[in-house]
């Protein structure tokens, strides 16, 4: 059963994607809760699953020069096993920052992370020579950031399903 979540759920979940680092007894001021509450509802959110950690947001133009490109996926077959082999397959594989199966004309979108294009090229050319199925993939470099956000708990919720 799903957990139900509540305005001040809500804000809290808000608040600290707004703030991670934030201590609880700050949370629990600005989502006007007496602290004891507040803890327990924090509690049940990272128990439940909602909360899945928390982690520093990362300036990769700072550390350095990188490459971000997204690579459409096409596999070979779509038995049940294919599809699990080639994603077995990604997981081990560091600069694949995130992966996704999709419908319609493709199977898959990836993200990679790389030092440079030549890394992903050659990354992506031992995934060609691998035996994991990849039929056909099309390469997007990012040429720039426009718009990253956490996830909009506040806006998506709906209290009442």
């Amino acid at each position: 059963m799903a957990l139900r979540l509540d305005e001040r759920d809500l804000k809290i979940l808000a608040v600290l994607q707004a703030n991670g680092r934030i201590t609880k007894t700050e949370l629990a001021e600005k989502v006007n809760l007496s602290p004891t509450p507040c803890w327990e509802r924090l509690r049940r959110l990272e128990e439940s699953g909602i909360i899945e950690g928390y982690g520093a947001r990362i300036s990769l133009k700072i550390l350095g020069s990188f490459s971000v490109i997204f690579m459409e996926a096409e596999i070979n077959s779509h038995r049940a096993s294919d599809f699990e082999k080639f994603e077995n397959a990604l997981q081990d594989i560091p600069e694949i920052a995130e992966c996704w199966a999709v419908g319609g004309g493709i199977d898959y979108i990836v993200k990679f992370i790389c030092k440079d294009v030549d890394t992903y090229q050659r990354l992506v050319d031992r995934l060609l020579h691998s035996d994991i199925g990849l039929r056909r993939y099309y390469s997007y470099v990012v040429t720039k950031p426009v718009k990253a956000r956490a996830v909009p708990a506040l806006e998506l919720y709906e209290p009442n399903k």
